[in-house]
Formats: C-alpha cells, structure tokens, sequence
C-alpha cells in the first residue's frame, strides 16, 4: 500500500512547486522532527505529533500522539478516520494537509499557509493591545536616545573633569568622567586614586611622559633614543596602521604608557609581554652591528649562557671583575682559602665542634649554608660573611686573658696584630704563667668562642725573640691567618707581615636579577653545589642549565622536558630601566615589612597578601 506526499512550496510570484516522494507503508508519522515522514517545521507543531495509519483501500486513521491535537475540516480533534475516496483537509499549525486518493496511492498534499489573517478586524484588535500609539515614532526615540548618551557619556564627564581640574585630591564619592575609565588602578598607583588630573593633565591628550616623570623622577632611558629606534625590528602591516593612527591623533612613540598599562584592576600591574623585549633583542646583532649584547629572543631556547662578573685579581686592595661565560669555566680570586666541603660535612671534626655548639648558635646536627649565610633585609641578597659575627664563635683570635677579660687579635688589621704580639711579650714575665708559650696549635674543635686560640709560637720563656717568632707563626702555616687568608712575608717590597687583600662578590649577575627571596621554598643545595667544593675558587652559582631544570621561558616550549615549570619572560630578572639597586618591586616589598613608605609615592607601603609582596 503506498503514500504519495506531494510537498508544495511558491515562488515570489505565487507560482506553485510541487515535489512528490512515494512512500511505501501503512504508518506514516507527522511531526517536527525531520526523522518524520511527514516533516514540518512548525513550532506549533510536536516533534512526534501524529500517526497516519492505513486500514484498507480507501480508509485511513489519523491519531495524535500527545496532548495536542489537530483540526480536521475546522474541528479540533485527537483521532479521526477519513475516507480518501471523499476527501479531507487537516490543520497542524500553520501547515494544511489535504487527503485524497490517486488510483490505488492515497495522496497527502502539504503546504504552508499563512497563519496570521490579514482581516481589518484583526489589525484592529493589534493596534487596541499595543503601546504603539503611546510611544514616540522610531526617528524621535533614537534621536533622543543619542542625545542622551552624549549627555550621560560626554558632557557630564567633561564638567565634572573640568570642576575639579585644580583640585589635588578629589573627594570620596562618584564622580562622572569615572565612566571613562577602563578599570581600577593597579596596586602602585592605588594612592592616585582620587587624584585623575596627577597623571591626565589635559582633557582628551593621551597621558604624557612628563606626568611619570613627576613621581619616578630618577628613572633613566634604558638605552639613547637613536639606538632604541635602530634596534627595533620594522612593523609589521597592524604596527604601520597602528603608529599611522597614533601620529594622526599627535600620540608620540615610545610613551611609558605603552608598556606600563593601567587601569586593567586591582592586582599587581602586569609585567611588560617578551615580545616587546623580543622584537629587538632577537636579533639585535643584525640591525646594531657595534653591539657586544649577545641575541635573546626566549629563555628557554633563545638566551646566551650566563656571563658572571668574577674577581679576577686586585689592584692594590680593588678587586678587578671580569665578565666570563660559564662555557669558559671560570673561576673566582676573592683572595680566601676556603674549603665548603670540609665545613658542610656531616661526619667531621667540625660537624662535632657544631653540635656542641649548637644550643648557643642554632646549628643543627651539622653545619648548613646558613649558619655562617645571612639574607639582607630585603632578602634578595645576602650580607657579606663577617668575622666576628660569622666565623669567632668556631675560629676565635683570643691570645690571653687578665681576669674574666679575653684580650683578641685584631681581625683585618694586620699591623695592629703584629703591634698587639709585641706588646704582650714585652709584658710577659718569667714569673707570669702565659697561655702561649710550649704549647702546640689544637684543632678548630678548640677554639670555641671565649677560648685562648693557643696557637704555637714557640717555647718562649724570655722575652728576646719570643715576639717575633710568635708573629712568624701567626701567618705561616698552621698559624691563625694563615688558615684563610694569602699571606705576603717580609722581605722585597714588604717590610713585615701582610695579608693580601679579600674581596666578597655581592652581586654575580650585572645585567640581569636574581631574588633569593623568591626562592625560599628551595633548599641552598639545589642550586649551590657547595657540599662538593673542595676549593675556594669554585664558582658556586647556577649555569643556564641549571636554571632551566625549572623555568622554562615565556613561550613554554620546553615544558615537556621540566617537571614543575615555571613560566619565565625577560621582565622576571631584567628590568628595562635597569640601574644598581634592587627593582622597585623587591624596594616596595622591604618599606612594607618595615612598615616604611612607598619608595615612590611617600605614602604607606602595601604588601600583596596573596605574594607576600
């Protein structure tokens, strides 16, 4: 038995276009879903609305599926048996359905008609329930709308600008050119808050250079002008329109704006992109020729080894710092014997003098890198090592006692050493039993902080040539200076004893930045292989290998390779107005812990809660 559906659309022009399919089956399904054979697209319309079934040759039965019914010859119905031989017209929704019988095929006409009727009393009745007639016409509303904006948006804004365009600091409160801004201020221009005219001088001038200058007064130009421009690379098409809109509107290049971004919120203001870094720095050699900065482009695959300043020798008592990749292996000349291993072992002599030494000290089960160590306040670098404060309580310089008073060589002053030695054996006396004389030099595990040093100078037992001989032995081997410090004997230039000259780097990275802070939660060895020196010389910091184990650029593009990377553009460690003290970021952190003032505006510092800074 077999269905014949004839769909039926029109054209523009009413004519008519019909498509028929045949469908061989005794159900037919109408619906919204295009599974159905009977497809209509009708909102009205359930997506399985109804079933046509054939009971015979000329008789079918329509039944609705759900709740919602159809209209057979204007009736709402739910089910209903027609004869195709006679003919019927269904209604499901705005689609008509007309049954009838074509030779043996029973035919089922589709077509879409209108649904809304064109009578004048239906118009009638639209315009009676409608506001149309209450409302301004289309042009009035957008007249008055636009009006409007430029009221809200542009003349209250101005007025309110130019009403307080003298005033420091305006008061708490709403004010209307605040709907010009984009956002709240970053965390170090917070103070400026209510103070808009401090950085937006002229109204619609884009914020000058002059107006930074008032506050970061000190700031210097990372490189001349002419060179900054040479070391660009060209624009690309968006850079070209962008500086032609820009000299269009008088908005001069280079601006602090371009990279200092405000009102983006609340937080920390955001580092400058790599890409600005990049799009000179990447290929810096082939646009300066004269330069001797090496490419950087990323620091996980573009970025030249590290080059450490490292004394390489004295003049007179300046130390002299050279620049030295790590692919060179250098060394460094601080003047000092020092062995970090014998100090860091767990198992010696001094691992023992330690942990006796522990309850007055804080050292542990053996000496760590900080126990002799100290951070600064800032706790980006670390103070240099002392002596006294760092060293006596194992390596003592006392050499005699009167009573409960320690008499102690003079650290750093080797002519007071040498005036000190002899004026103590001039004093010595046959009858007077001295601490010095006969005995050998005992271990560093004996010479505890309050001790005698007992170092040996002899068997002195008159005063003629018992000063001398105790000064030979204080800086010849075995002797208290000789231990860490490169001793000049008399004779040639040097008429007496002296010590040559010691210097402590404070600083290895002159062109870059490096935060111990911001590596607290890193142990010293992860970095420092100090345990393993044997010597002095050694350069004890971390190569780009090293550093690379975590930080993996700006791009990310080794962070397969790291298990716990962290993410590193050329902002993190170079600043662009780079100058001899620490960045603003780490001088903000320390006014804050001190409960100081912010080193720009005067005003109280404030820490991040989330950073700690």
């Amino acid at each position: 038995m077999t269905f014949l559906i004839r769909q039926i659309s029109r054209t523009s022009d009413g004519r008519e276009i019909i498509r028929p399919t045949e469908i061989d089956s005794t159900l037919l399904s109408i619906g919204r879903l295009s599974e159905n054979q009977i497809h209509l697209q009708d909102l009205a319309v359930m997506p399985r609305h109804a079933t046509i079934e054939r009971l015979d040759r000329h008789r079918i039965i329509v039944k609705a599926m759900g709740t919602l019914g159809f209209d057979v010859d204007g009736r709402p119905v739910m089910e209903v048996e027609i004869d195709a031989s006679k003919g019927a017209e269904l209604r499901f929704g705005s689609h008509r359905l007309t049954v009838g019988q074509d030779q043996q095929a029973i035919t089922i006409a589709v077509e879409r008609v209108e649904a809304l009727s064109d009578a004048s009393q239906d118009k009638d009745e639209q315009k009676v329930f409608s506001l149309r007639g209450l409302m301004p016409g289309k042009r009035v509303s957008a007249w008055s709308f636009a009006a409007l904006m430029l009221l809200a948006f542009l003349a209250f804004p101005i007025w309110s600008w130019s009403s307080y365009q003298s005033v420091k600091e305006r008061p708490q409160g709403f004010h209307a050119d605040q709907s010009w801004s984009t956002g709240k201020l970053s965390q170090a221009h917070a103070s400026l808050e209510n103070n808009c005219q401090a950085c937006h001088t002229d109204a619609f001038v884009a914020v000058r250079d002059e107006s930074c200058a008032t506050c970061h007064a000190g700031t210097h130009d990372h490189a001349p002008a002419s060179r900054l421009a040479a070391a660009k690379a060209p624009p690309g098409v968006g850079g070209r329109i962008q500086n032609a809109f820009a000299g269009m509107f008088n908005v001069p290049p280079g601006r602090c704006v371009e990279c200092h971004t405000e009102h983006e919120g609340e937080g920390r203001m955001q580092p400058t992109a790599q890409q600005f870094c990049a799009d000179c720095h990447a290929g810096l050699n082939t646009r300066l020729k004269d330069t001797k900065l090496l490419n950087a482009g990323d620091f996980g695959i573009a970025h030249p080894e590290f080059q450490p300043a490292v004394i390489t020798g004295f003049t007179g008592t300046k130390p002299q710092y050279a620049r030295t990749s790590f692919a060179k292996k250098p060394v460094e000349d601080s003047g000092l014997k020092f062995p970090h291993d014998l100090h860091l072992s767990k198992t010696n002599g001094v691992a023992q003098m330690g942990r006796r030494l522990a309850a007055d000290n804080g050292f542990g089960d053996a000496l760590a890198c900080k126990d002799c160590h100290k951070s600064d306040p800032s706790g980006t670098r670390f103070q240099p090592v002392d002596m006294e404060r760092d060293c006596a309580m194992c390596h003592s310089l006392t050499f005699d006692q009167i009573g409960g008073t320690m008499r102690t060589l003079r650290h750093g002053d080797p002519a007071q050493v040498i005036a000190d030695l002899r004026a103590f054996y001039r004093g010595t006396s046959p009858m007077r039993p001295s601490n010095l004389g006969g005995m050998a030099r005992r271990k560093p595990g004996l010479y505890a902080e309050g001790q005698v040093y007992n170092a040996y100078f002899g068997a002195v037992q008159t005063r003629s040539g018992g000063a001398e001989a105790a000064i030979a032995q204080v800086f010849s081997p075995g002797g208290a200076c000789f231990d860490c410090h490169r001793i000049d004997p008399p004779g040639g230039k040097n008429a007496s004893w002296s010590v040559q000259p010691v210097a402590q780097t404070a600083r290895y990275f002159q062109k870059g930045w490096f935060d111990h802070d911001a590596h607290r939660t890193e142990t010293c060895e992860s970095c420092h292989a100090a345990p393993g020196s044997k010597s002095a010389t050694d350069l004890l910091i971390p190569d780009l290998a090293s550093c690379r184990t975590c930080h993996v650029g700006g791009t990310g593009a080794s962070l397969k390779s790291v298990a716990k990377p962290v993410e590193s553009t050329c902002a993190l460690c170079h600043s662009f107005h780079a100058d001899d003290g620490a960045p603003w970021s780490t001088r903000q952190r320390v006014a804050a812990q001190k409960g100081g003032t912010n080193p720009v505006s005067g005003k109280p510092a404030i820490m991040n809660k989330q950073t700690g800074r």
